[in-house]
């Protein structure tokens, strides 16, 4: 059954649209159950009801025109119960409904499963017989198993087949749910990021020139097989002719006149050379992947690496500088931070990102630099839609393709009252943080680029929590120097100032992985990443530190954090190496001071022991992105769990909490550096809790600073009080949606509930 299981959903991957993989489901499921009859009936988002799309068995005229009610007849039960049923005499059960002309009166037996994706019923898929009988534990097991692989197909079918297939112009509008991952409204034209030979995430894209088109691919095959035949000449003697022959081989499916002339065809009709090998070696590969016999599976894996090859080349060739609109919003399958510095700061207007989720590393970012952006929107076709127009809401995490007029003017207006309460709270650059009844609450900023900070200055800022030094590793190919890294070190104090600075070490692993440094492991945000990695690496921990140190001289305002912080053994062999570090510069004549040296909390193990921590070191400070991830055993870059990401989690607020009187029990100042600190709400119960600083990007510095200015200390206490007896995450949040609203902050918000 798993082999059959595995090539029905292969053959549906491979469909060309949405009805010709319902026509493929119906006839290879009815083939592998023996039944008579197979059908899927599936749910209009607009009526609710289950329309007739696909059958193996009944009357074919009535596909797309016969439907059922969502609370009629057992098709309808099925989705309205959201499970099975299986049933001996169908015509029997009180819900039993026939459709007229659809030819079921003869088949008895009856089983039918619910096709569920994301919590949302699809559709109903159902299999029928003659015969009177339950079919058994093995069959339903079967056909639910089949439903649920085959939802996300569906689903992605189903968003595909809302994009027009013409090559000139597009008119159907689509709408694509994703995750908020940086607030704001942008309106602009998709230009589509291609990773490098990746044959899927080749966009569709029309060729000015289908000759030079045909020019480059013939050129791009040549370079392939003279890299094969010296790759093959090196080998000899090392491999037996046998193996050898494998080159053989390449060098004869390079010549296969079959899809060469396939990929020629599609060039002449218009599609630049890139898109034309993706789709058709796509498409051998996913023929070959279907096959039974293990030497013609074995041939997908060729085709897929000649594939690349040739397509590695076709985009050596195609290299220019990309032409980037005045609105351009960005759309990949995984965006990244290197991808953000190709795009003219002025042209980029929003992002969109097939993969990642609101609190992976691209996604803090955008809400650093003020982008708009939608993360996991996993069901948008984004190779099909190179320059098409778009509206992305980084509120709700909706991507709107090709809008109607109206729903661009809701949009255009949304943006507006965005841009005049920017303005509106210019006002308060200059007046101190402070809530009416005089608490002061220090804002400071979270940065990583130079181009955060005249952005972070003219916003107020009173210091920096979060200084990300990873950035500038994440933008090289190979380990900055120390003198490279004292240079760029040296400019972020200086712009600062003598406010003060606070450099995280080194803090990759998990989602930030260094090209040239790569951590492959199964489970990243568990293993080796932060401290860990610095510590068993301390050539690469002294010279970092050596590299601030140095870059601190005759400023003092440098304080340096401890990532990944787990337990006091790390924090005890980190502060060797500071003192040696800071030791050995005083040896060579270096007029420094030791700075303040703090840890970040961000793992439940320094939770419980951040009173120890507190102990060891000058200051604390909550990583609340991190905590929130492991207190809740979310990751938080899976889009299929982040629902249950909360940051109002009553667990996460009581770890909050505990911080704060840990830190306050030593004579410690205890700060948060997490997103958690920008959001309006709960800086509510954060200066309540007793934070003695909050750091976030700038963009929300004015913002939070209004907050602060509306409350006062007592209520607040209150507050927070009535917070903390709550049971869930969304009392929370609707707690302070109102608090927030009584205290005419309600224009902060975000649109929607």
């Amino acid at each position: 059954m798993l082999a059959a299981l595995r090539g029905i959903v292969q053959a549906v991957n491979a469909a060309g649209n949405l009805q010709a993989a319902l026509d493929i489901i119906v006839e290879r499921i009815a083939e592998v159950m023996g039944t008579e009859v197979c059908t899927v009936y599936l749910r209009n988002p607009e009526s609710g009801r289950l329309i007739f799309m696909a059958n193996q068995g009944l009357n074919p005229d009535l596909i797309g025109k016969a439907s059922l009610a969502a609370d009629e007849g057992l098709v309808g039960q099925v989705a309205r119960r959201e499970e099975p049923l299986n049933l001996d005499h169908a015509e029997k059960h009180p819900n039993f409904l026939l459709l007229p002309g659809i030819g079921e009166e003869q088949y008895h037996s009856f089983l039918g499963a619910p096709i569920i994706h994301q919590r949302e019923v699809l559709g109903v898929l159902v299999v029928q017989q003659k015969d009177s009988r339950r079919f058994d534990e093995e069959e339903e097991a079967f056909l639910v198993t089949m439903s649920a692989q085959l939802a996300g197909v569906l689903a992605h079918a189903r968003a595909t087949g809302s994009i027009s297939k013409t090559q000139d112009s597009v008119t159907a509008s689509a709408l694509f749910k994703g995750i908020a991952g940086a607030p704001g409204v942008a309106i602009g034209r998709a230009v589509v990021i291609v990773p490098s030979a990746e044959l899927h995430s080749v966009p569709q894209r029309r060729s000015e020139d289908a000759d030079a088109e045909l020019r480059a691919f013939e050129a791009a095959l040549d370079a392939v097989r003279v890299d094969i035949r010296e790759l093959s000449g090196k080998l000899v003697g090392q491999l037996s002719p046998e193996e050898l022959a494998l080159f053989d081989v390449y060098l004869r499916i390079l010549d296969d006149g079959v899809w060469l002339s396939e990929v020629e065809a599609k060039i002449r009709e218009g599609e630049w050379a890139q898109g034309a090998l993706a789709q058709v070696v796509s498409g051998h590969i996913n023929t070959f992947e279907m096959m039974d016999d293990p030497y013609f599976k074995d041939r997908a894996t060729d085709i897929k690496d000649l594939g690349r090859r040739v397509l590695s080349y076709l985009q050596a060739s195609n290299e220019r500088d990309t032409d980037y609109p005045a609105d351009t919003i960005l759309v990949g399958e995984e965006l990244t931070a290197s991808m953000l510095g190709e795009v003219p700061r002025e042209k980029l207007v929003g992002m969109v990102s097939v993969r990642g989720s609101s609190n992976s590393h691209v996604a803090i970012l955008a809400r650093a630099m003020g982008i708009p952006t939608v993360m996991g929107a996993s069901d948008l076709p984004y190779t099909q839609i190179e320059h098409a127009s778009l509206v992305v809401d980084g509120y709700s995490g909706y991507v709107h393709y090709n809008p109607t007029p109206e729903v661009s003017e809701h949009f255009r207006a949304l943006l507006e009252e965005d841009q005049a309460l920017s303005q509106g709270l210019e006002a308060l650059r200059d007046l101190p943080s402070e809530t009416r009844d005089g608490h002061r609450m220090p804002l400071w900023v979270n940065t990583g680029l130079m181009a955060d900070v005249a952005r972070s200055l003219d916003r107020g800022a009173e210091g920096v929590g979060l200084y990300r030094t990873e950035i500038p590793f994440l933008l090289r190919e190979r380990f900055p120097s120390e003198e490279e890294q004292r240079i760029i070190y040296r400019e972020q104090l200086l712009a600062f100032a003598p406010l003060p600075v606070t450099m995280r070490t080194l803090d990759i692993g998990g989602d930030k992985a260094l090209p040239y440094f790569p951590i492959d492991e199964e489970n990243p945000f568990l293993g080796w990443r932060g401290i860990r990695v610095t510590l068993d690496h301390p050539e690469i921990f002294l010279v970092q530190v050596r590299a601030m140190l140095k870059a601190s001289s005759g400023l003092d305002n440098l304080r340096i954090m401890l990532p990944m912080i787990s337990n006091v053994q790390e924090v005890d062999e980190a502060l060797v190496l500071v003192r040696r570090a800071y030791d050995e510069l005083i040896e060579d004549g270096w007029d420094i001071s030791l700075p303040p040296i703090g840890v970040m909390v961000e793992v439940p193990a320094a939770v419980y022991q951040a009173r120890q921590l507190a102990r060891r070191v000058d200051f604390l400070s909550v990583g609340s992105n991190d905590l929130t991830q492991y207190l809740l055993a979310v990751d938080r870059n899976n889009t299929r769990v982040a629902d249950l990401y909360h940051a109002y989690h009553p667990a996460v607020l009581g770890s909050l909490q505990n911080v704060v009187d840990a830190a306050h029990a030593e004579g410690k100042p205890v700060g948060i550096c997490g997103e958690l600190a920008g959001d309006p709400g709960a800086v509510l119960l954060l200066t309540a809790m007793g934070y003695d600083m909050l750091s976030m990007n700038d963009n929300s510095l004015l913002r939070v600073k209004a907050v602060v200015r509306a409350s006062t200390m007592s209520d607040l206490k209150n507050l927070l009080t009535t917070a903390m007896a709550a049971d869930t995450a969304d009392e929370i949040r609707a707690l302070l949606r109102s608090a927030l609203a009584e205290s005419g902050m309600e224009k902060l918000l975000p649109p929607g509930p």
